[in-house]
């Protein structure tokens, strides 16, 4: 008799490919992924709405952030994916399923888009992207969204991506810049059952 409770690894995504993106693994040892990966952490929008359980705030802590998520992949609890322009191969911005749990098929998604590339669909594009291939590749039965209340554009891409709103939990996350006080959020929720939103 199989244990549900045995691990399962997640599907290695080396690549997605669709709607004008590719997504990739972070590599910790690339000059580029680290420069963008501090400098998506350094931008203020990000820090407005946004209070890493890591502080970055040079290349060494923005290294040690990536290596981090390369062993959660590894481990198969998270997948961080780079977003990059299909064609030209620029970075954009970062999409991820985090805490990836397999026993109740469930995990949570979070994204983050560079300064020079907003205004462009990327975060509807990629949540679709890394959506499609939770629910087929890794088989889970539901996603998670939250974003801080009041952070409007970040709720208007999970309604494009089918993340319906669920409700408000009080105090769920940290205040900005801040790790002893909260603000409430906005909880969104996508099924693998639900129907597949079209791509803008």
């Amino acid at each position: 008799m199989t244990d549900i409770r045995e691990p399962h690894p997640v599907p290695l995504a080396t690549g997605l490919h669709g709607h004008g993106l590719a997504l990739r693994p972070w590599d910790p040892e690339s000059a580029a992924d680290v420069d963008a990966w501090l400098r998506g952490h350094l931008d203020p929008e990000f820090q407005r709405w946004n209070t890493p359980l890591r502080t970055i705030v040079d290349t060494a802590s923005a290294r040690e952030s990536l290596e981090v998520k390369a062993a959660d992949m590894a481990a198969g609890v998270a997948m961080a994916f780079c977003v990059t322009d299909a064609a030209d191969g620029t970075i954009l911005g970062q999409i991820a399923v985090n805490a990836i749990e397999h026993l109740f098929s469930h995990a949570v998604v979070g994204y983050w888009v560079l300064p020079e590339a907003r205004g462009r669909h990327v975060a509807t594009r990629s949540l679709l992207l890394a959506s499609r291939w939770a629910f087929d590749e890794v088989g889970l039965h539901r996603l998670e969204l939250g974003h801080a209340l009041g952070h409007g554009g970040s709720c208007r891409v999970a309604e494009r991506c089918g993340f319906r709103y669920e409700g408000t939990l009080r105090g769920a996350m940290w205040e900005a810049g801040r790790r002893d006080a909260f603000r409430d959020v906005h909880r969104h929720g996508r099924l693998r059952t639900d129907p597949e939103p079209e791509a803008p």
